[in-house]
């Protein structure tokens, strides 16, 4: 199998041949069976990527790799198939999704041990994987919408997992009602794009815009700005975030999994897929970035006042995401891809650190509940530091590359450029200072835990009776792992990540003044820095941790989240009930059900009254209307004996005319 184009389709199928298995039998399957058809299909789909990305580097493989599939839609000179492409964008996201992917489904075998509906939660979580590795190898728009609208449908299942849980649902079904909006803006897209260049293929497209007969500017913004609507809502930007915190309600491990290293990452990859468009539209450029850079500082000031663990993570996901979009922004694509990639390591280590906490708090999530895990959780504190370091920006850890890529990129892009690293070099310090909050609350100082907890099942557990402990090895495994990867992931190089992206990208990583580089290197560590030391002084000390109690009111609008939620409550969600419950109420009573009533009835009561006319009780009445309706029908028996079939059939068309 040296060709790629032999075992492509392969890499999506294998995880949906789980997910059926595991599906259809599982509840009747022992758990071990479960447990290892659900990790057999995910590594093999791992090993074929690992195998496509040997191929490439030692240069067995083409730069870019189509597989022609069937035809799906033919209608004239449109001709769309099930087409699937590998190419090193494909390739790195492949690497990503299948390798945390697998790690993530290898600590979920100890994570949900004990929780009902096990074989449906691994059953879901190779479903994912099928959607999620059938997104980023469309050949086409429209299969990626396929896959786009299937990592949505897995992420409703995994996040309203607990379905004896009002919260869950509720979570899922808000996730679910937001991402459709998005993809409203998305599916705009694909109808423009169809109409303007008659294909859906990303080569072809990205070919006719290379010619002198490319579409206008105005048509080009549009269709850019319809694709960023969907991959606002697929990447939780603003304004279309407010699904993603509230998606914690799930297992930990699909938090970790959907919405950090793989699914939130769809709408960047999108974008960058589709950079030949957004090249050519400087406005939908700059609205990416402004974007990309209001949303990571938005959701940096909320995470420093969360208090739930998985909440922290949560907004911290939403703000690094807006990293990404403003790398994309700034045309620096290879830097967004790469900080994709970091990223998918240490935030992925994050929530399942995290879920190592909860796991030996019994369910705890409240840090204020939390402290003193250092000694009792040593492996699970020593890979959250990793993390921690990395996400915060210090070097040599994963994230200081490629979180210094995006800041360089903006400083270089003028004024403008200079105000978007001007936001970005300050959420670097807010998420230093976040991120140490949460390290210090939860590994240092003394134990704060007391009475009870909720686990995320639903269960309650006395703390007083549960001390904390480590977890299992098939937890702690994946956490070494991507600690590793945390660490070392960005030794790579923008130069060489960049170089090796280029062929897709259209450009690499330009070399800027060295001098200019390191500076803003110094700057970044320094800043990561001053986050640290701020919240050291705060939440070193258990007696200092109320310092922060004397910003009463810009606390409480961040404990708030700015009032977003209940602005789209009143503003939204309440006219839309009102419309509904009224305007359509009175309407669909009053036209379709009184109406439709009303109709019948009076339909029934001409009827009855022409009937009524016809039963006059008279006899001769009775034998005239006999006799004229007995004349009538033996002329036209003779008509058809006389004239024939086709004839007889003239003759009573024209009877009826």
């Amino acid at each position: 199998m040296n060709d790629p184009m032999l075992f492509l389709p392969l890499i999506p199928l294998l995880p949906l041949l789980g997910f059926l298995l595991n599906g259809v039998l599982g509840s009747r399957l022992p758990k071990a069976l479960v447990s290892a058809i659900a990790l057999i299909f995910p590594l093999a789909s791992f090993a074929l990527v690992a195998r496509a990305a040997w191929m490439v580097h030692t240069g067995l493989a083409l730069p870019v790799v189509e597989h022609d599939a069937p035809a799906w839609i033919v209608s004239g000179a449109m001709h769309i198939g099930f087409g699937l492409a590998l190419d090193q964008l494909t390739l790195v996201m492949l690497l990503v999704i299948t390798g945390v992917g697998f790690l993530i489904h290898l600590y979920s075998v100890g994570y949900m041990e004990h929780e009902a509906g096990y074989w449906r939660y691994f059953a879901y979580l190779n479903l994912f994987l099928f959607f999620m590795t059938t997104l980023v190898l469309a050949a086409n728009f429209l299969l990626m919408f396929v896959g786009w609208e299937g990592v949505g449908l897995a992420s409703y299942l995994l996040i309203g997992f607990y379905i004896d849980r009002k919260s869950a649902g509720d979570a899922g079904k808000k996730a679910f009602v937001v991402n459709r909006v998005g993809d409203f803006g998305f599916l705009i897209a694909i109808f423009l794009l169809l109409a303007n260049f008659g294909t859906l293929n990303f080569s072809e497209i990205a070919a006719h815009l290379a010619t002198p007969a490319a579409l206008s500017g105005g048509t080009i913004t549009l269709i850019c700005l319809c694709l960023l609507l969907g991959a606002t809502g697929k990447s939780a930007q603003i304004p279309l975030y407010i699904w993603l915190p509230d998606a914690m309600e799930g297992p930990t491990p699909v938090s970790a999994l959907i919405h950090a290293a793989t699914m939130v990452t769809a709408g960047v990859y999108m974008i960058a897929r589709a950079h030949a468009l957004f090249d050519l539209s400087p406005t939908a450029l700059m609205v990416v970035a402004v974007i990309g850079a209001a949303t990571a500082f938005f959701a940096a000031t909320v995470a420093m006042v969360q208090t739930d663990i998985k909440r922290v993570l949560a907004y911290s996901t939403i703000s690094q995401l807006g990293y990404m979009f403003l790398a994309c922004g700034v045309g620096a694509y290879s830097a967004a891809v790469f900080h994709l990639m970091t990223h998918a390591f240490f935030k992925a280590l994050l929530f399942l650190a995290a879920g190592s906490v909860i796991h030996g708090l019994s369910g705890e999530q409240d840090m204020r509940r939390m402290g003193g895990l250092r000694k009792e959780m040593p492996v699970t504190f020593w890979t959250m530091t990793a993390a921690v370091l990395a996400i915060s920006g210090f070097f040599p850890f994963a994230g200081f590359f490629s979180k210094d890529a995006i800041l360089a990129a903006a400083f270089e892009q003028g004024a403008a450029g200079k105000a978007l690293w001007t936001v970005g070099l300050i959420t670097a310090l807010l998420t230093s200072f976040y991120m140490f909050r949460l390290w210090y609350m939860t590994f240092m100082g003394q134990s704060r835990a007391r009475g009870h907890a909720q686990h995320e099942h639903g269960h309650e557990h006395d703390h007083k009776q549960a001390h904390a402990h480590e977890s299992p090895w098939i937890m702690l495994t994946p956490l070494v792992i991507l600690a590793a990867l945390s660490v070392g992931g960005g030794w790579v190089g923008m130069e060489r990540f960049g170089a090796f992206l280029a062929p897709v990208t259209g450009k690499a990583a330009n070399a800027g003044d060295a001098h200019v580089e390191l500076m803003l290197s110094v700057l970044a560590v320094l800043v990561a820095a001053t986050g640290w030391f701020v919240a050291h002084s705060l939440y070193a000390r258990s007696e200092s941790r109320g310092a922060t109690e004397s910003l009463a009111g810009p606390r409480r609008v961040l404990e708030n989240k700015y009032w977003i939620d209940e602005l789209y409550i009143a503003c939204v969600v309440r006219p839309i009930e009102w419309i509904a419950r009224y305007v359509l109420g009175w309407i669909g009573e009053l036209v379709l059900v009184r109406g439709s009533a009303w109709l019948l009835a009076g339909i029934a009561g001409l009827c009855g009254e022409w009937l009524r006319r016809w039963q006059s009780g008279n006899l001769r009445s009775y034998a005239a209307w006999l006799a004229a309706a007995a004349a009538v029908l033996l002329i036209f028996v003779l008509a058809g004996t006389l004239l024939g079939v086709g004839g007889f059939a003239q003759t009573l068309s024209w009877a009826v005319r």
